[in-house]
């Protein structure tokens, strides 16, 4: 109670009470609205100022140590790992390196020459797969005109258009879209290149790294600085790794798929459907649309059998891959999930749509960790008044 009833006074406290209760929780909810509006403000003059051109050219310049700490955040489990059988620090970093390097080498002079292969035949045979498609439209329409006694000439020279204007983008987009990722490719390079040997430096002494960025904080802020560090550490690093091992799979697989199936350039496509199979729920359908045009354009048996392998791709990754690999890591509502891949790509595109799931989780746990210790929803809410006041 925030004030005690007196006998020789006839003024109702509890009235009082209520009144200034109410007054406080309208202060709560005037707080809330002014920082929405800030961050509105803030938001629109990013905007207007074009920060994000700034912060995006800052991050390409700076990119390099990015890179390298990136690889040696996802390293250092391994590191220490090898650390815990004994083996000295050094020598578990210069092994690591060496498999990671190895891989990476393995995995580039596998993969890319393959896949420029297909893609070379694939644009080579793009005028016969039009060619193809207007044959089976031409049927499907006969049997139309025949079934239906209508003349659907117009819908076959619309859907003539479609697929030529669909061949001709394909002939001249995909070249110039293999230029762009080599000329990307090479001018990334040296960035890489770079990265790697900032990784590798990185890698002894990451645990040193924390302790660094932790001592330029307050004393009395350094304890917690810790413990939200690791558990920052401990979800995002498994989100990655996962990340990254459940893409390496439906790669796998699905270029099994796609090869038995016998559509063009079954390596590309599957490579399409691992990059996108990043972005939850969303991915696999972005992924598969441009697998199903080119195998229903080359023969609907062709057509039929990508949607078999896209199924039973989705089938192993729904049941097995993101159970086994990826489970609750993030723990995040799906329609959180949601909002946040819209809002992300609103602002981002296709690159926001990528990372809005680590994002996203990494503000909720930093935000539910300020709330453990500040108890912030509590005293935004009034919370903590009515538990004082039924007590």
């Amino acid at each position: 109670m925030l004030f005690r009833k007196r006998k020789d006074n006839d003024v109702d406290i509890n009235s009082l009470n209520d009144i200034l209760f109410t007054g406080k929780k309208i202060v709560r909810i005037f707080y809330v609205m002014t920082i929405i509006a800030l961050i509105l403000l803030g938001t629109y003059l990013v905007k207007e100022w074009h920060a994000l051109k700034f912060i995006g050219e800052f991050l390409v310049v700076i990119s390099p140590i990015f890179i390298g700490l990136i690889i040696a955040w996802l390293l250092d489990p391994l590191v220490k790992f090898l650390q815990g059988k004994k083996m000295p620090r050094i020598l578990a970093c210069i092994l690591v390196y060496l498999l990671f390097i190895a891989l990476l080498f393995l995995t580039v002079a596998l993969v890319i020459p393959a896949m420029g292969a297909q893609v070379r035949d694939f644009i080579g045979n793009i005028p016969s797969l039009v060619e193809e498609a207007k044959e089976f439209f031409n049927g499907v329409i006969g049997d139309l005109n025949h079934t239906f006694d209508y003349d659907f000439t117009v819908l076959k020279d619309r859907l003539y258009h479609t697929v030529e204007t669909f061949g001709v983008n394909m002939t001249t987009r995909i070249p110039d879209m293999a230029i762009g990722i080599v000329s990307s490719v090479v001018s990334g390079g040296v960035s890489f290149f770079l990265g790697l040997m900032i990784g590798f430096y990185m890698l002894f002494d990451f645990d040193k790294l924390n302790h660094a960025f932790i001592s330029f904080l307050p004393k009395r802020w350094r304890q917690g600085a810790t413990e939200l560090i690791v558990r920052l550490n401990e979800s995002l690093r498994s989100y990655v790794q996962g990340v990254l091992l459940v893409m390496t799979l439906v790669f796998i697989t699905q270029a099994i798929g796609l090869t038995l199936s016998g559509i063009q350039a079954p390596l590309v496509f599957a490579l399409f459907c691992a990059l996108t199979d990043i972005i939850p729920y969303f991915g696999p359908y972005i992924g598969a649309i441009p697998i199903l045009i080119v195998g229903f354009m080359m023969d609907p048996i062709v057509g039929i059998c990508c949607v078999v392998s896209i199924i039973v791709v989705q089938l192993l990754e729904n049941n097995f891959y993101q159970p086994l690999i990826m489970g609750h890591t993030m723990k995040l509502h799906p329609v959180t999930i949601m909002l946040g891949l819209l809002i992300f790509q609103h602002f981002f595109g296709i690159i926001g749509m990528i990372v809005a799931t680590p994002v996203i989780a990494a503000l909720k746990i930093i935000l539910t960790f300020i709330n453990e210790k500040m108890d912030v929803v509590g005293k935004v809410t009034g919370y903590e008044d009515i538990k004082e006041n039924k007590a």
